[in-house]
């Protein structure tokens, strides 16, 4: 049973202006309503992520000393490994109940972007990991540019408004493992309740219990996905771009019931992000009598860095 809203991305790309706008007014009320659902007719094919969770499991399954000779100093974990338990919600000191891995943008040369970004870690044990990474990520960013270029529309925007936001943006490809759980955890689960810092999250990996939302009466929903669905949520960015119209949903992953402890979870999130220097002011047009401003005027760069250090993967 489907909790979120479904909607299919082939609809937006029909050549009928009829289905076009179907799309674009039903992930509109559902980012307005709950900021969650649940995509199909992305551009992921399946022989594409067979391969890539092929690829996170024999990572995952390294030794500890041999992953954590990919986590990298001084960079707020935004490439390479992360280490378990070193993220935590914000807010909480509890670190969560997982280990994960960052692919980042891939900018040309020539890029003004080019220095400001990490470069990617290679995996020298897996020699296909970062060339399938690679391309889950380009195809995950294409899927993510359709779907802002409908919420353009729906916002009263030109329909490529994010376009040049969203090329050579700062966006995060985040293959995560929860390990098997062996003890009772102390206050802690796989992933507590949080926003998402970005403009989007596109989520590969919620087909089974574990991801779970929070509706606008404090209830927890869980959103499970059909096998060829992504699930896409608003991030915070776009939530105070937009003036809070269309929501940053709090969502949570919960640990399995007992009986389930000694099994492995994996999930891969693409975060969305703009270029650094994209203005996260509201919106003229998000903004009225009912609605006044609601945040201060940010740059994302600005914005992402207060986020990583609520996270403790920036230390101050």
């Amino acid at each position: 049973m489907q909790n979120i809203p479904s909607v299919d991305l082939r609809d937006f790309l029909s050549d009928d202006p009829k289905r076009k706008q179907k799309f674009v007014n039903e992930i509109g009320s559902a980012f307005e309503d709950i900021g969650f659902v649940a995509l199909k007719g992305h551009f992921l094919d399946d022989q594409l992520v067979d391969e890539l969770y092929g690829e996170i499991r024999n990572f995952f399954a390294l030794p500890l000393e041999t992953k954590r000779s990919y986590e990298i100093p001084g960079i707020g974990g935004q490439r390479g490994y992360v280490s378990f338990g070193t993220e935590h919600a914000k807010g909480r000191k509890e670190g969560d109940l997982k280990e994960f891995w960052h692919f980042g943008q891939y900018v040309s040369k020539d890029s003004k972007y080019a220095s400001e970004y990490p470069e990617n870690v290679e995996v020298k044990e897996l020699p296909r990991f970062n060339v399938v990474g690679k391309e889950a990520y380009q195809m995950l960013e294409k899927t993510g540019v359709y779907v802002l270029r409908a919420l353009a529309l729906h916002l009263g925007l030109d329909e490529f408004y994010f376009d040049n936001y969203a090329k050579d943006g700062n966006s995060i490809l985040r293959p995560i493992h929860y390990p098997p759980i062996t003890s009772e955890p102390a206050n802690a689960i796989r992933a507590a309740a949080h926003g998402d810092i970005n403009l989007i999250t596109l989520l590969m990996g919620a087909q089974g219990k574990g991801l779970q939302v929070q509706n606008h009466d404090g209830e927890w929903i869980d959103a499970i996905a059909e096998p060829d669905e992504l699930v896409i949520n608003v991030g915070d960015m776009l939530s105070r771009h937009t003036n809070n119209k269309l929501k940053s949903t709090i969502h949570q992953v919960v640990n399995p019931p007992r009986e389930l402890w000694g099994t492995s979870r994996y999930s891969i999130p693409f975060f969305m992000h703009p270029v650094s220097d994209m203005k996260l002011d509201c919106l003229e047009n998000c903004i009225d009598a009912e609605n006044p401003k609601k945040f201060e005027d940010i740059t994302a760069g600005a914005y992402l860095y207060e986020r990583l250090v609520d996270l403790g993967l920036i230390k101050k």
